[in-house]
């Protein structure tokens, strides 16, 4: 049997991943595993698709993702080698360790192997996600086309260049997480004002995503759409006054900073 996508570890991202390209590929071409084979058999009865052992996905599938923590790739690589050798047609080899360039990657494996790196959010697994991308030379055109269409249920993907991948992550990798703590704080606001846990949420949640469409619908700068919303001596403006003064700009840039610089370190 072979498989068009091959998923070694069903964590967060691993999941979100192969939720995503279950909207576009047919459940029989997915095959899932992890350490935990109840974890990767729950995942696959969800999705319709085939649990099994690590070797099994490197023997069978035309891209296999890695989804291992940076630390734990090169004892994974070469766990599989001996199955990846004796193929006749080399897999794709898809990267999502945070930090590990294409040619830390590259020298983990005995062969040229084509090498596709990407940072991708958990956003992916609602369709709604961001995957950046980059791959090395041994990927052919045809490999990468066929990559990115399949991956086109995850949202949004984006090639980057390599020496950029980490400050992207820090945007659209960590981002979320920055962003579900600023719906929580909105919603917090809400209920401090006598709105119901759940309205707040529901209110919060879904402005933070109408605002967000906006920019990307509209092409404008945020900072021309806050001032639209912004009139004279009004409320919005007392609100924004408010979260200048507590630096909220300023610790928003700071905390990607201090991702990408953790990410940084991640590949040392």
């Amino acid at each position: 049997m072979s498989y068009t996508f091959g998923f070694i570890g069903t964590g967060n991202m691993g999941s979100a991943l192969a939720q995503a390209a279950g909207r576009v590929l047919p459940s029989d071409q997915i095959v899932l595993s992890d350490q935990s084979l109840q974890k990767a058999q729950a995942l696959a009865d969800r999705l319709h698709c085939l649990a099994t052992d690590g070797e099994t996905a490197a023997r069978e599938s035309q891209f296999l993702f890695l989804g291992v923590k940076p630390h734990m790739m090169s004892a994974l690589l070469k766990d599989l080698t001996p199955t990846l050798k004796a193929r006749s047609h080399r897999p794709v080899l898809v990267s999502m360790a945070a930090g590990l360039t294409l040619r830390q990657l590259e020298e983990m494996v005995p062969r040229d192997f084509p090498f596709i790196r990407i940072m991708p959010n958990t956003p992916v697994s609602e369709g709604a996600g961001v995957i950046l991308y980059v791959r090395n030379q041994a990927v052919s055109d045809d490999q990468l086309s066929m990559f990115t269409s399949s991956m086109s249920g995850a949202g949004n993907l984006y090639p980057l260049d390599e020496s950029l991948m980490d400050a992207g992550s820090a945007v659209s990798g960590c981002g979320p997480a920055f962003a579900y703590l600023f719906v929580d704080a909105l919603a917090d606001g809400g209920v401090a004002c006598g709105l119901s846990r759940n309205d707040a949420l529901n209110f919060a949640a879904q402005t933070v995503l109408g605002a967000a469409s906006m920019i990307l619908s509209t092409g404008k700068h945020p900072e021309q759409l806050k001032n639209d919303v912004c009139s004279p001596g009004g409320s919005t403006i007392q609100g924004v006054r408010t979260l200048e003064q507590r630096a909220l700009r300023a610790a928003c840039m700071d905390a990607v900073i201090a991702a990408f610089e953790k990410t940084k370190e991640l590949g040392k």
